[in-house]
């Protein structure tokens, strides 16, 4: 039996090329989305271990009071703001033994930071005239600060302020920032003291107050009378 044959019309051959390259870029387009993972957001961490997703810039926090806010703010901590400006102004080594000894709370840190820093103190005093020596030994303070907390620094404050953007990338914009707090101590060595120390001081309670054990209080029993019968 022969077999029939069909001739497609000139239409109808059209249709069907239509039709088969509609379907070549709906496989393409939908292979393309398939294949695309989605884009990953980074994250980030603090020395706390808090997870910071995004740009960091955009996620750091601002210090609580100014670099020149002697006195703080009016607040539950002015008490605690008038010691720190009297500590900064008269005694920068107990000021600075105290900040390390709150962000840190080792047992003996306070002795060892306090007491080097009063050597460097007085080798730059005698023989300089002024306190150069004290803040190379002082100045990581202020970063360990700015890790824990997140906090925006100088080159920060400064890109912020004018409304533009940092183009380096997180290791380059973290020397810039250690530079800055280099710098910051060296200048204005007694004023970054003080808001370093009202900074821990809102942050973190004293390391005597976590420490404690805690006292048992046993009251002797009151007195007992016999029931008559």
């Amino acid at each position: 039996m022969a077999k029939a044959k069909y001739e497609l019309l000139p239409n109808q051959e059209q249709q069907g090329s239509e039709t088969k390259h509609e379907t070549k870029s709906s496989t393409t387009a939908t292979a393309k989305d398939v294949a695309a993972p989605p884009s990953a957001v980074p994250i980030r961490w603090t020395a706390d271990g808090v997870p910071v997703c995004g740009d960091p810039m955009m996620q750091r926090s601002q210090w609580q009071s100014g670099i020149f806010s002697c006195l703080g703010k009016n607040d539950e901590f002015y008490s605690s703001d008038l010691e720190v400006c009297l500590l900064g102004s008269m005694a920068p080594c107990v000021l600075h033994g105290s900040n390390v000894e709150r962000l840190g709370s080792a047992p003996g840190t306070f002795a060892n930071h306090c007491l080097p820093y009063t050597g460097l103190y007085l080798l730059g005093n005698c023989f300089f005239g002024w306190n150069c020596l004290a803040p190379w030994f002082s100045y990581p303070n202020r970063t360990s600060i700015r890790h824990k907390f997140n906090l925006e620094g100088s080159c920060e404050a400064v890109t912020r302020c004018c409304g533009g953007s940092l183009l380096m990338d997180e290791d380059q914009r973290e020397q810039c920032e250690s530079a800055c707090d280099f710098a910051t101590h060296v200048f204005c060595h007694a004023c970054a003291l003080c808001q370093e120390a009202r900074e821990v001081r809102r942050r973190l309670p004293h390391p005597a107050l976590t420490t404690s054990q805690p006292v048992l209080v046993m009251f002797p029993p009151g007195g007992q009378t016999m029931a008559k019968q």
